[in-house]
């Protein structure tokens, strides 16, 4: 029996689309599933030695491991005029971003990405993406650029929005804004590619059709938002992108890489080959 490892972040929304292969309501014949839960800086960390068969990665990564990964049709994380949110304690002035310090996520995400699209270079630290908000209210950095269910509940902790990076994007391209994909390993070849493709695409429709049930499952990773919370987040980036990228999400892929090219963000443009 083959074993591939899966890696994927411990969040609601990544939770909710592989709870079916969590839990055994979706199998792949000979094939055994090991799940690899790390923060999503982290997967892109190893996808860069092409570690793990099969990982979610932020669409900004996948860019520069598409020599060794291919593009998954399923399981994208697109925002539909939402997605990073610039913060901080008080107003600040969009236009102003480029002088002040930004936490970030990661490098490699793409959130930092589309923070250099829309504002520059700014002077920049890592953060781990869920102590941002508190980077910025005790005064290590600026502003915050939050990801993950830190979009949707930044206003209870007194933090302001400065600019949402994914209404920025609907503005200038009309399109969903691309941010996290799932990537398997090339060598491992067509049949296997279209097996894992489907039984992820499977899972994610095993939830759309038992919601209460995978939320149920997701709320363990929720670090404590609420069930209502937890119910927008999932379903803000579980949507009918993530069953499958369609011409309207590839179109988003090759927009944000084109001006990430552009902008001398990426040295080449990558593949678009989803399975």
């Amino acid at each position: 029996m083959a074993l591939i490892r899966i890696g994927h972040s411990p969040d609601p929304d990544d939770a909710f689309m592989f709870y079916a292969l969590t839990a055994g309501k979706v199998r792949i014949p000979g094939v055994e599933i090991a799940h690899v839960l790390e923060d999503i800086e982290s997967l892109n960390q190893r996808a860069r030695t092409g570690e793990l068969e099969v990982t979610a990665v932020s669409a900004a990564t996948y860019a520069i491991v598409a020599d060794r990964y291919r593009l998954m049709d399923p399981g994208a994380s697109m925002g539909k005029g939402y997605g990073p949110i610039l913060v901080a304690r008080d107003a600040i002035d969009p236009r102003d971003v480029g002088s002040r310090v930004v936490a970030i996520p990661g490098a490699h995400t793409t959130a930092a990405l589309l923070l250099r699209l829309f504002c520059g270079t700014p002077p920049t630290v890592v953060v781990e993406f869920d102590k941002i908000p508190h980077a910025v209210l005790d005064g290590r950095a600026d502003l915050g650029l939050l990801i993950h269910e830190g979009q949707i509940t930044y206003a209870t902790l007194g933090l302001r929005k400065v600019l949402d990076l994914g209404q920025a994007w609907e503005r200038e391209t009309g399109l969903p804004l691309p941010l996290g994909v799932n990537v398997v390993r090339r060598a491992l070849g067509v049949p296997m590619h279209q097996a894992l493709s489907q039984a992820l695409r499977d899972s994610i429709g095993w939830a759309h059709a038992h919601v209460d049930e995978a939320l149920a499952y997701a709320m363990r990773y929720g670090r404590g938002i609420d069930k209502d919370t937890c119910r927008q987040f999932v379903l803000m980036y579980v949507n009918d992108l993530t069953l499958s990228l369609g011409s309207e999400g590839r179109r988003a892929l090759e927009q944000l890489f084109a001006r990430a090219h552009r902008a001398g963000a990426l040295a080449a443009i990558p593949p678009i080959d989803p399975v």
